[in-house]
């Protein structure tokens, strides 16, 4: 039986209430209560991409997007198929460990350390006796004039690695460098890996830290321990470091010690524009990842308001349907992810917004497309596949809203933007916030890169306008206080934890009024013949442009 046919099967099991459930047209907190507790229920199992239960959820949004009178977004059918890999470490076959001047350092998996290999060519992977070197931020940034491998052979090497960007945890950031406090992206993870790899390193670990990533070891162990996915190549990603992997600093402090080096005083240099990469003398690496190895198709989810006019242009509505699935190995007795504010609230919220163009009469004149992605959580390679192999073309994609992981809370003042000032969807944006006597607010948190961790950012890459609403910040009740304690509160305490689940007491109503704002801004751009484009100073703006000549 296929794993789509078993996923029916296991709906059809489910309560009624899970499968059908009854919702009005307008936008309202039932609603979005009742959809996020039938998205993030146990059924599901933590919604793992390519799992039995994890495609049951696939298919109730379909079913959910068809209920409420979508059609088929992609010719015909409400998916479309995603080829991935899957790479299962078993650690009990698997193991890292540095040899040091002061004798052998083994990290305890995965308390201290996770690791693991994105090459699937096959099933065991090692790195042997492989030199340590520190290359700071692991940067090479041509347009700041910064470039953390000048001067260093990494071939064949470990690269150490600090988080974020140079400059970015400078008690005043400059903002015309690395944009200052906001984070580019390189200061991802993700880049940080892809230069590894591009020097020509056998092995990247990256250092984790607290407080300038904005979440704790338990976030990086959760997310980088059992599956881990890519988009299948041909290749076997060999075009890959080897063994990618995150330390903690104590392991961190450890390993420079032993190698005569002090990690503060290195980690501060590694901030200034002279820094050449610094070997960790004597020190090297060897590292072995026993995986399973696993192929599979998952599936982005797509429904779509035909426009009444002019159908061949395309606004998005956007959200990743996947979580973290279950974890066996973690402590405590619940082992479900459930996600359900990372991101069951964003998918009931786009399908709240979906239901109100379904039922408003007449249709819009352009197309609106509602896209639940898979495999955010393992890289955004979803929305990434989607980019690389778009169901229209791009050009005729006017722009889009992407939804993650928006908040329960009260009503505020104002909408945060990530990543605001990149485009003039916020003009059109703020003119509609100005009807509930709200403005824009910019990210309070910049420096944390949400504007690099969602998937709006794969179609921001390939030149597609696209909005990351936050919920509001400065709330009626308690103000910016109160904003900044209800995200510190999540972030802490439930972010990538099996205590993010559905409450039936959750105060809905600043979602509510954000998605409120959000269709009337979809609806008029839906209604008019505007192309919103980026700013002239945003880094995505020669794409678009590009793209736009040729449509």
């Amino acid at each position: 039986m296929s794993c789509a046919a078993a996923a029916l099967l296991l709906i059809a099991a489910a309560p009624q209430w899970l499968a059908h459930p009854q919702t009005s047209p307008e936008i309202s907190a039932a609603d979005l209560s009742a959809r996020d507790k039938a998205i993030s229920d146990d059924v599901f199992q933590g919604r793992g991409p390519g799992t039995k239960a994890g495609e049951a959820a696939a298919d109730w949004i379909a079913a959910e997007m068809k209920r409420i009178g979508l059609a088929p977004g992609n010719h015909g059918s409400w998916f479309q198929p995603v080829p991935a890999v899957n790479i299962a470490l078993d650690a009990s076959k698997s193991s890292l460990a540095f040899d040091t001047p002061k004798g052998a350092l083994n990290p305890k998996f995965p308390d201290d350390d996770v690791f693991w290999t994105p090459q699937f060519k096959s099933a065991d992977v090692s790195v042997t006796s492989s030199p340590l070197v520190f290359v700071g931020y692991g940067v090479v940034a041509p347009e700041y004039k910064w470039n953390d491998y000048v001067g260093v052979d990494v071939k064949g090497k470990t690269v150490v690695i600090l988080i974020n960007d140079p400059g970015n945890e400078d008690a005043t950031p400059d903002p015309n460098f690395f944009k200052g406090k906001a984070m580019t992206y390189y200061g991802r993870w993700t880049y940080k890996y892809e230069e590894a790899a591009r020097q020509g390193a056998a092995a990247a670990l990256i250092v984790h830290e607290t407080k300038p990533a904005a979440y704790g070891w338990e976030v990086v162990r959760n997310s980088n321990t059992g599956l881990k996915s890519w988009l299948a190549a041909e290749n076997g990603n060999a075009n890959m470091v080897l063994i990618e992997g995150w330390i903690t600093l104590d392991t961190a402090r450890e390993l420079f010690k032993r190698a005569g080096q002090d990690y503060d005083h290195l980690k501060a240099a590694a901030d200034k524009p002279e820094f050449k990469a610094v070997p960790l003398t004597g020190e090297t690496l060897t590292a072995h990842a026993h995986s399973t190895v696993t192929h599979m198709t998952t599936r982005n989810v797509v429904g779509v308001m035909p426009g009444r006019t002019r159908p061949n242009e395309y606004i998005l509505y956007t959200a990743h349907w996947d979580h973290l699935g279950v974890k066996p190995d973690v402590a405590g007795p619940d082992k479900i992810y459930n996600g359900a504010v990372d991101n069951g609230m964003g998918i009931s919220s786009i399908l709240e917004i979906a239901e109100k163009f379904a039922k408003t009469k007449p249709a819009p004149e352009r197309s609106v497309v509602f896209i639940g992605w898979t495999m955010e959580e393992q890289g955004l390679l979803g929305s990434q596949y989607f980019a690389e192999h778009p169901l229209w073309p791009l050009n005729h994609i006017v722009g889009g809203v992407n939804l993650d992981a928006n908040i329960p809370e009260g009503r505020a003042h104002d909408m945060i933007v990530v990543g605001s000032g990149a485009s003039e969807l916020e003009d059109q944006l703020a003119a509609v916030l100005k009807t509930q006597a709200r403005t824009i607010s910019p990210d309070p948190e910049p420096e944390k890169g949400y504007f690099y961790r969602s998937d709006h950012i794969s179609l921001a890459k390939v030149g597609v306008p696209m909005l990351d609403p936050g919920g509001g910040y400065d709330l009626l009740n308690g103000g910016k206080t109160a904003g900044q304690a209800v995200r510190d509160d999540y972030r802490i305490h439930h972010y990538h934890q099996p205590s993010d689940e559905w409450h039936a007491d959750w105060d809905l109503s600043g979602p509510v009024s954000d998605l409120q704002v959000l269709y009337e801004f979809g609806n008029q751009l839906a209604n008019s013949d505007a192309w919103p484009n980026w700013y002239k100073s945003n880094e995505f703006r020669a794409v678009r442009d590009k793209e736009m000549a040729g449509k």
